[in-house]
């Protein structure tokens, strides 16, 4: 029988109570029912550290078990986008930020969650990476932002007598030194060259302006043909002398293989590469610097970052209600600082503290110092990116089939298609 509400419970009793003795009758309730949620990710390297914070979660709601399904990071657009369509889909989901979110929102397969789940937690800016663009309704709890600079072996330095560069001109001689030494002095991956759009803002957008040349970008008041971001690809052409040799042929997990195994002395990358070090090179003594500012730079030296995607709610998941409640306790603190802590990478949810002083140094220095990734947080809504046109040009450009010139013009014209500036 199914359960009925106390007060027709109450009325059907006091009725039973005025007629003759019968014999009883029982009213059966039923028993709530385990849950299984399924919690799908890209991040394959932290399924042991998220199994960990889910037991947590688990312990404090018995009947609830929560099974996390890892893919690969290149495939899992796909499949998320397959298996919201129908049976066998995730309950919960980790989404992409900014546009990374968009189809999933127009094919309706996401629940809103504003109105329906505590937020106050996150800061509107956190939360611009879980809305969607046509109607303004928030998506997801952003799980963490991500920050990108330079890493380094500090073994290797301390060995050949080099120091964390400040000047552009100290950066470039510690580039030379490397190389001299038969090192790779920046393990940069070419074959999977999603990398290439994080080093180019890593190195260039103290050149091309910064934050002020964001705003002039979206504003209208220039564009991707202006000559100091030309110059920042150009740095990127510049560069390719201190990457691994034949670049395009080297993968990400390559070029991670060169730094862990003390072949190159710099990886420029994100935040979310720390847990990656610690468990594959625990002994590995890293640190990590701002890269200088290059020449002739129109801002000053900085930290590039992002908000770096949400968990959101399967809006055909068999178990909406206990979705909607595990996705409200990752927007809290105990969620956030299990996350920091085992995740290793930075919490958007206030109070949290990283506990990892190399995490915490990212943290300091992404605070005095930010940067949007421009590409990711502005033109990732439509096809085609900004960050798929810069990666495909700075491709051509190491094969010496474009000029610096030729790929700003090419991300010009591509996001002409659907970026209109002032809107």
């Amino acid at each position: 029988m199914s359960k009925l509400p106390k007060r027709t419970i109450a009325s059907l009793l006091a009725t039973m109570m005025a007629l003759p003795m019968v014999a009883p009758v029982a009213f059966a309730q039923d028993e709530a029912e385990d849950v299984t949620l399924t919690v799908w990710s890209w991040r394959t390297e932290d399924e042991d550290a998220y199994n960990t914070i889910f037991d947590v979660y688990e312990e404090a709601n018995p009947g609830v078990t929560v099974e996390f399904v890892p893919f690969v990071n290149t495939d899992y657009n796909q499949i998320l986008a397959t298996g919201l369509t129908g049976d066998g889909g995730p309950d919960v989901a980790q989404l992409r930020a900014y546009g990374g979110l968009q189809p999933l929102v127009e094919a309706g397969q996401l629940l809103p969650l504003d109105g329906e789940i505590d937020l106050s937690n996150f800061t509107d800016n956190a939360l611009k990476a879980a809305t969607g663009l046509s109607d303004g309704r928030v998506y997801g709890a952003p799980f963490a932002y991500q920050a990108f600079t330079a890493f380094y072996n500090k073994g290797i330095f301390d060995a050949l007598g080099l120091a964390e560069p400040e000047t552009w001109d100290e950066f470039v001689s510690v580039l030379d030194t490397l190389a001299e030494n038969d090192l790779v002095p920046i393990s940069t991956p070419g074959a999977d060259n999603w990398m290439m759009a994080i080093v180019t803002d890593a190195i260039g957008a103290p050149r091309y302006g910064g934050l002020e040349f964001e705003s002039e970008i979206l504003s209208g008041a220039t564009d991707f043909n202006d000559p100091d971001y030309v110059a920042a690809i150009e740095l990127m052409q510049w560069l390719q002398q201190y990457l691994p040799e034949d670049v395009i042929g080297v993968s990400y997990d390559d070029s991670r293989t060169l730094f862990l195994a003390e072949l190159a002395g710099i990886f420029i990358g994100g935040s979310f590469e720390i847990g990656y070090w610690r468990d594959n090179g625990p002994d590995l003594d890293i640190g990590v610097f701002q890269v200088p500012a290059p020449p002739d730079s129109l801002a000053p030296a900085s930290v590039v970052g992002w908000m770096d995607g949400s968990y959101g709610v399967n809006a055909n998941s068999d178990s909406i209600d206990e979705a909607k409640a595990l996705v409200e306790w990752m927007g809290t603190q105990e969620f956030g600082q299990l996350f920091t802590e085992n995740i290793k990478q930075l919490s958007p949810i206030p109070g949290t503290t990283p506990d990892d002083p190399l995490l915490a140094e990212f943290g300091e220095l992404f605070a005095e110092s930010p940067v949007s990734y421009l590409h990711l947080v502005n033109f990732r809504y439509e096809q085609p990116t900004g960050d798929s046109l810069l990666r495909d040009g700075i491709t051509a450009m190491w094969l010496g089939e474009a000029t610096p010139e030729e790929v700003a013009a090419d991300v010009q014209t591509g996001l002409e298609q659907w970026f209109t500036p002032g809107e």
